[in-house]
């Protein structure tokens, strides 16, 4: 096997753009219609050169598949000396492995299935009575059906994990550990070395199972038949909501249209109905009030309906707490509150000093009005030899029916 980086003259550290430039110029010469003369040849090395930009140009593939295992490709598979013969799976990384994407000896689907089966049965081989017996999917051929076939083998192989031990990859012999504590140390790094091994060799499986996903031709078939489901379903999904919102705005222009004929027959039937109860019942108030709102005559409507009102709120009027209730409901709440009750109690406290106020002025007056009269009295025996009056002054016309307190009168109701 010749090395990529050769078979395309670039360097190992070679960029997109440096890799694209020696492919195209490469293919240009090599291809196979511009070499009739030596048309075996060139269509050999033409399939070299896209195999190595093919590898190259993929830069996970280039890192971990190709780079990490230069060496090892190069001569042919990892030839190691432990006791391990398994298959060398190195060399199964590159398209020279198979010819063509047919069903024969040495094509694209025999070759692969054969490895598979081959991994397979080493893994059967180091599957303890203990553990349970897996089934390995196969790999098929070109005609496999994709659901039962192709999809249940990568699903599987992807998250492939072996079950080799590893045992020949330890590096110590615990039998000749002086002492425990040595012998303890050894099967640590013996456990390391053989978890590392198990995970690399894991790894490499995955990898080829990607490197052979990318290029099996039914999973192709299958992604391109996908997108073109997805295509025709984003283009009905399109249509559908496209149709949907037509539909949604006729309903909407005809559900308008049922609405303003329907409130308009329900406006003459109200009518109907109001001036026929007028007739049976004799309702003159709200007859005129009709015929009033009709006729344009809003103001004396307003005027009756402000003296209701005004009626209506005196009798749910609290002069106590200065409030006003619209219902018979808020002030019975309102009566039964404690900050109404509080008021209350300090309402009836002036009331009575009000009261006592008056009283003490009513007194005054009465005992200014008595001196007077003894005055007046004193002055007419002096002066007047008529015979002095027996009558006593109606003291209840001079002192006079006092009316009661406005603020009581106003507010007697509610110390009731």
């Amino acid at each position: 096997m010749k090395c990529h980086y050769e078979v395309l003259g670039v360097k190992r550290d070679a960029t997109d753009d440096d890799l694209k430039k020696a492919y195209r110029k490469l293919a240009l010469k090599w291809h196979p219609d511009k070499n009739l003369e030596n048309a075996e040849e060139a269509a050999e090395q033409f399939k070299l050169i896209q195999a190595a930009y093919d590898v190259l140009s993929d830069l996970q593939e280039r890192a971990w598949s190709y780079d990490n295992h230069r060496e090892a490709l190069l001569k042919g598979g990892v030839s190691g000396e432990y006791e391990d013969d398994s298959i060398d799976l190195l060399q199964y990384f590159t398209v020279t492995c198979y010819s063509g994407y047919g069903d024969d000896k040495e094509g694209f689907y025999t070759v692969y299935r054969n490895v598979f089966e081959t991994i397979a049965k080493e893994e059967m081989e180091h599957i303890t009575e203990d553990e349970d017996k897996e089934e390995f999917p196969t790999f098929g051929d070109s005609q496999s059906d994709y659901d039962t076939v192709v999809h249940p083998f990568y699903a599987y192989w992807q998250s492939f994990c072996t079950h080799k031990k590893f045992a020949w990859k330890e590096e110590y012999d615990t039998r000749q550990g002086s002492n425990r504590w040595e012998k303890r140390a050894m099967e640590k790094e013996n456990k390391k070395t053989r978890e590392k091994a198990r995970k690399e060799h894991s790894e490499l499986v995955r990898q080829l199972v990607a490197f052979v996903r990318k290029r099996d031709k039914r999973v192709q078939a299958h992604k391109k038949l996908v997108e073109e489901k997805n295509a025709e379903k984003a283009k009905k999904a399109a249509e559908l909501r496209r149709k949907q919102k037509l539909h949604q705005a006729k309903l909407a222009e005809d559900y308008k249209e049922q609405s303003w004929a329907a409130m308009s027959e329900l406006e003459k039937e109200l009518k109907q109905i109001e001036a026929q109860y007028g007739q049976e019942f004799g309702d003159v108030s709200e007859s005129e009030e009709d015929q009033e709102v009709q006729e344009g005559d809003e103001q004396g409507a307003g005027d009756a309906l402000t003296d209701e009102l005004g009626e209506y709120y005196d009798d749910l009027y609290c002069p106590a707490c200065d409030k006003a209730f619209k219902t018979d409901k808020a002030m019975k709440n309102h009566e039964k509150s404690r900050k109404h009750r509080e008021m209350v109690v300090l309402l009836r406290q002036q009331l009575e000093e009000e009261d006592m106020s008056l009283k003490c002025n009513v007194d005054e007056v009465e005992e200014k009005e008595e001196e007077e009269e003894d005055e007046k009295e004193e002055t007419s025996s002096t002066h007047s030899p008529l015979t002095r009056s027996t009558e006593s002054p109606d003291l209840s016309k001079r002192r006079g029916d006092f009316p009661s307190s406005p603020v009581s009168s106003q507010w007697g109701s509610c110390l009731e």
